[in-house]
């Protein structure tokens, strides 16, 4: 009589496709990173202006919110190590902001057009400063975005 050995075949497991918290995750890393920029620069620039007639309490504002996006960065930066999610490049043109990404050895990117990217980084702006959103209201909608219309 005779035997067959069976064979089995052992596939390695793909990764999992990027999650929609991970990619929640990715794109909070953008808008902080943005952010984080936008105040140190706006810092630099009221220290030096000389426009201010009391700029350190207005480097006193912007400075506590450079924190609390440092902090924040911080704490995505473990969750996106956690994941095994790791962000490789990050480029911008006149469309808005693209981000390459490894996690689990699946690789993506995702783009975020300008429009979006600088409303919510604004509202997130406000709440590091304290300010609250009803107040976003006051600038007409095309000086609010062209407010941010800088280059990063």
């Amino acid at each position: 009589m005779a035997t067959t050995k069976r064979n089995t075949l052992i596939t390695p497991t793909l990764p999992e496709d990027i999650t929609k918290d991970e990619l929640s995750l990715v794109r909070s890393y953008l808008l902080l990173t943005f952010i984080h920029k936008v105040f140190e620069r706006d810092c630099r620039v009221i220290g030096k202006s000389g426009l201010f007639k009391t700029p350190q309490l207005y480097m006193e504002l912007v400075s506590s919110a450079t924190k609390k996006t440092s902090l924040m960065l911080q704490e995505v930066t473990r969750e996106l190590t956690s994941h095994q999610l790791k962000i490789n490049t990050i480029r911008q043109d006149q469309r808005g902001v693209t981000a390459e990404y490894t996690c689990r050895g699946y690789s993506g990117d995702i783009h975020i057009l300008w429009p979006g990217f600088r409303n919510e980084m604004m509202l997130r702006m406000r709440a590091y400063l304290g300010l609250g959103a009803e107040l976003a209201s006051v600038l007409p909608r095309e000086e609010r975005v062209e407010q941010m219309a800088l280059s990063f």
